[in-house]
């Protein structure tokens, strides 16, 4: 029998983010009354959740190259879905397991997991906390991961969103703070080199509608190596003026159109899980970093513990 999932609301102003023990998903978050993210009615489709709907996904965030990577002259193979790359974690990764909840009031709740050796084949037991924190409109995760030895680690929130509450999101505008990116292979695994934006359809430094800047409803599922200078890193505003905005300390960010989403459970009413529905901004070191030593390091210790800490403001101009 399944541990029984958790449920939590966190409430300021007028703003509500229901916050659930399975996999730190969001299942819901409204502004003024509408609904901004897309999600399940029904808590239970969050186990099998196989578009990764709104939850935190590691221990390595995005697509792993061979589903294995070397460490210390020994190899470690990875869990994946069929033939596909390792993918969020492998398909019992931290984003589908069961957290302990520790609510803290309207405005805060602290999540825990342990997960054990060889957890989807990675070595070292690792001890995470999520906390996510409201202030006003704005929703911080303050993820920390401390293994017991030396390990791979990058997470990421998986949280689809959709300003304008249902319909398509190729009328929202995108603005990235970023001159680069990581172009990608025939799985979407980076090729290892960094380009530039300039002249390309992924130059969103200034704001850009969707249907604009991608005519042929290709989509995105790209990361973009993120501009070091202070201030947000992504701005998106759907026509009425709902704005999201996002900071983030980490140096890499997926941007997801939901290219590729599809049905699956019991969507919130009126809200279908079409291909445009929603989209994603997932702030991450860069993918597949622990088979690209050009792409720094995502190695942890128990001397030097993971962290990340970003912010997402949804509020109406």
């Amino acid at each position: 029998m399944h541990d029984p999932i958790q449920t939590h609301t966190l409430r300021d102003g007028d703003t509500e983010i229901t916050v659930l023990s399975m996999g730190c998903a969001i299942q819901d978050w409204t502004v003024a009354g509408r609904r901004v993210v897309l999600g399940y009615d029904d808590m239970e489709n969050y186990r099998e959740n196989p578009k990764s709907m709104g939850i935190v996904v590691g221990r390595i965030a995005n697509r792993t190259a061979g589903s294995q990577f070397e460490l210390d002259g020994q190899i470690w193979k990875l869990t994946s879905r069929g033939e596909r790359p390792h993918l969020h974690g492998g398909p019992g990764g931290i984003g589908w397991q069961n957290w302990q909840m520790e609510p803290q009031g309207d405005r805060a709740v602290n999540l825990r997991l342990h997960s054990p050796h060889l957890d989807q084949g990675y070595p070292g037991a690792v001890d995470f906390v999520v906390r996510l924190t409201l202030d006003r409109p704005a929703l911080t995760w303050d993820m920390t991961a401390t293994p017991d030895r030396k390990t791979p680690i990058n997470l990421a929130q998986h949280v689809y969103f959709n300003l304008a509450g249902r319909g398509t999101i190729r009328d929202h505008s995108f603005q990235i703070a970023a001159s680069h990116y990581t172009p990608v292979d025939q799985n979407l695994i980076p090729t290892g080199v960094i380009l530039p934006v300039d002249d390309t359809r992924y130059d969103l430094r200034a704001p850009r509608l969707l249907d604009a800047v991608d005519p042929e409803n290709l989509g995105y599922d790209l990361n973009f190596a993120l501009d070091q200078a202070a201030g947000p890193k992504v701005t998106v505003r759907a026509p009425d003026g709902m704005t999201l905005t996002l900071w983030t300390d980490r140096k890499g960010l997926q941007l997801y159109t939901s290219n590729m989403l599809s049905s699956y459970g019991t969507p919130h009413p009126d809200i279908p899980h079409d291909p445009f529905a929603g989209f994603c901004v997932e702030a991450q070191d860069f993918p597949n970093t622990v088979n690209t030593p050009d792409f720094g390091s995502i190695l942890c210790t128990p001397d030097a513990p993971y962290r990340q800490r970003t912010t997402i403001r949804i509020a109406k101009d």
